[in-house]
């Protein structure tokens, strides 16, 4: 029995790119027209491909590439060196399943590099595993990508956007790419940054803030994964006050020689909570010092607006200084700042 047209023209404007590597698939407005009761017509399938070629609907090229002849883009926040074939698992095995990779990623053409005609926008974990195939025991599968014209800004907003979705993109790398495209996209102005991210600013505040955190610090983790937003902006914090920052850093290269050695014995590493108290403990115990490891917050002329006086089962004493010049919605985020210290270190008040 001969196909419906519309069962054909579905199948030629399907996401299936095996016949030709270089057709377009026509998206959005045509699969709704195409998705209509039964009883719909040639004029309206007519209407739908008139609407494409007025530019209503937008075509979108799908191309199968050989993944030697794509770059990843720097812009993107994922960490390329940090992916391997444990950590991509996962989509390895569902890609060989289903005979090739069915979500496309999302590139753009270049001119300045004879070694590459493309490079990644969205879609480094499908470019890695598409390559780690080709060299184990597949040489013959290629990268699905879909073409897009994006300046820097839009691709950094679209790859952010995926990333959100993604539990393996971590805090600290997300934060890093923040930092980096403040200043490359948006002159600096965090408010402008959130605006068009559409996030709030107060977030993105505490995101910048993780990326300031030094790679030596960064590692006495076990992996840069194991910050997040909470812990990463606790200590961000605390490294504010060059003293502790000082012993700070003493405690994080003790750290990193003792998770070295465990790697080699082969013991797992410290956890990260763990990691994350004894280098917050680091002034502390420099100094001598047993009583409670205190915290204060200051605004950014040098005033102590917020501290902790102290702590233990029955509460916290925390002490709101005067002549700070703090707003009350500073006070706010003093406040907030605090109680995520708490909870990064073992004290949260709800325990």
């Amino acid at each position: 029995m001969a196909r419906k047209q519309s069962d054909y023209l579905t199948s030629l404007l399907s996401d299936d790119q095996s016949v030709d590597p270089e057709m377009t698939a026509i998206t959005d407005g045509i699969s709704r027209a195409l998705e209509r009761p039964r009883g719909t017509t040639l004029l309206n399938r007519e209407n739908a491909l008139a609407r494409v070629a007025k530019g209503e609907v937008r075509q979108v090229t799908q191309l199968l590439l050989d993944p030697a002849r794509v770059r990843v883009w720097p812009g993107n926040a994922r960490t390329y060196a940090h992916l391997d074939a444990d950590n991509c698992r996962e989509l390895i095995d569902s890609i060989v399943a289903e005979g090739g990779q069915k979500v496309p990623a999302v590139v753009r053409r270049i001119e300045d590099d004879p070694d590459h005609d493309y490079e990644v926008v969205a879609g480094t974990r499908r470019h890695w595993s598409i390559a780690w195939l080709r060299a184990h025991d597949y040489p013959d599968m290629q990268f699905l990508a879909q073409v897009a014209q994006l300046d820097d800004e839009a691709a950094f907003r679209l790859a952010d956007l995926e990333n959100r979705a993604r539990a393996d993109v971590s805090d600290l790398e997300r934060a890093c790419n923040y930092l980096a495209a403040l200043s490359t996209h948006y002159n600096d102005h965090q408010s402008r940054m959130a605006e068009r991210l559409k996030v709030s600013k107060s977030w993105l505040s505490k995101m910048l803030k993780v990326a300031t955190i030094p790679d030596m610090v960064v590692g006495a983790f076990a992996s840069p994964a194991e910050i997040s937003l909470r812990s990463g902006y606790a200590l961000a914090h605390a490294l504010d006050d060059h003293a502790n920052a000082s012993a700070i850093a003493g405690m994080a290269r003790v750290i990193a020689g003792e998770q070295a050695q465990r790697r080699i014995d082969g013991i797992p590493p410290f956890p990260p909570a763990d990691v994350l108290r004894r280098l917050l403990d680091a002034p502390r115990l420099s100094s001598g010092e047993d009583k409670p490891d205190l915290f204060s917050f200051s605004n950014k002329y040098g005033r102590t607006v917020l501290s902790l006086q102290s702590i233990n089962r029955q509460g916290a004493t925390i002490r709101i200084h005067a002549g700070s010049g703090a707003e009350p919605d500073h006070l706010v985020e003093a406040l907030r700042t605090l109680l995520d210290h708490l909870e990064a270190t073992g004290r949260g008040l709800s325990r």
